[in-house]
């Protein structure tokens, strides 16, 4: 069995084994597991007043020859982390890409299917993308800020969407936004410096800063640590379980070690299906799939 795979499982037995035995699922299996063939979604799609519900959505490329999402309905809860995951181009970063539509942008794309945002369809044709896109705020892979000021980084976007009216309102916004990333303390005395000369967890934090700024409903993240050391990556981990008390957040991820650390919820999707979505610590350690299974003991992927 691969070790980082076994260390997985040891953190959610250990998660499990502290929150008391009402809450640990069982270490012996006590079903048989769904044959590989069958590509139907095992596990709850659906949780209780979500804050997301996406209903049967397919993602085509290529004006239509190619197929990367095939009918994918799941749920995201309110104050919740729901954690992508699956091998390489098996569709998540192209399916939660769909959340905000940012799928949009892509010439010979079509999204079919139903995305709700609090009861309403985000792909209704009176929807208008650019403040659908602060409602449902995206950090991506590599850090990207402006090539502007730390300030005029987190103060782009409320500028822009009127949420700001004078000098004093920006600047208590900003302060605001920089305090909740975690960022503040290190770059309070150089807000004038430019925000493409902090180092690279410093940058995607100042990303998480102006996204929060114009204060989301959800939070959408693909791989946001993959390009960051151990030590950022475990304070925008320690940021991301802060910031769910305020919002709900769907991450991609390729670390199943990161997964167990910072989710409620773990959706693992395979060739562009959804095959299995459960809570965290029963994918991890009791999966109801025989290809989840695979996948977190290390056999592909």
């Amino acid at each position: 069995m691969n070790t980082d795979n076994t260390t997985v499982q040891a953190k959610a037995r250990h998660t499990a084994k502290q929150n008391g035995p009402e809450s640990a699922p069982s270490q012996k299996r006590s079903h048989r597991l769904v044959n590989k063939e069958n590509r139907n979604t095992v596990g709850k799609k659906n949780v209780e007043n979500p804050k997301m519900r996406c209903e049967e959505v397919s993602v085509f490329y290529d004006n239509g020859a190619t197929k990367a999402i095939n009918a994918v309905s799941l749920d995201i809860g309110s104050n919740e982390v729901i954690s992508m995951i699956g091998p390489s181009g098996c569709g998540k970063s192209t399916f939660i890409r769909c959340l905000n539509r940012m799928n949009d942008t892509i010439d010979g794309c079509r999204v079919e299917g139903r995305i709700f945002l609090e009861g309403k369809n985000i792909y209704d044709k009176d929807v208008d993308v650019v403040p659908l896109r602060a409602q449902i705020g995206m950090v991506f892979q590599k850090p990207n800020p402006f090539p502007k000021s730390i300030f005029d980084n987190v103060a782009y976007g409320p500028r822009i969407h009127g949420l700001v009216t004078n000098r004093s309102e920006t600047e208590e916004l900003v302060e605001k936004s920089l305090v909740r990333a975690g960022l503040w303390n290190e770059v309070k005395d150089r807000l004038d410096q430019p925000g493409t000369g902090l180092s690279g967890g410093q940058q995607q934090r100042l990303c998480i800063a102006r996204t929060i700024a114009v204060n989301p409903e959800v939070i959408l993240m693909d791989e946001p640590c993959s390009a960051l050391d151990p030590i950022a990556t475990a304070i925008i981990e320690e940021l991301i379980d802060e910031l769910r008390r305020d919002y709900s957040i769907a991450i991609v991820t390729h670390s199943m070690q990161q997964a167990s650390r910072v989710s409620q919820r773990t959706a693992y999707f395979h060739l562009g299906d959804l095959i299995e979505i459960g809570p965290t610590e029963q994918i991890f350690l009791n999966p109801l799939h025989q290809l989840t299974q695979d996948y977190i003991t290390g056999r592909f992927g």
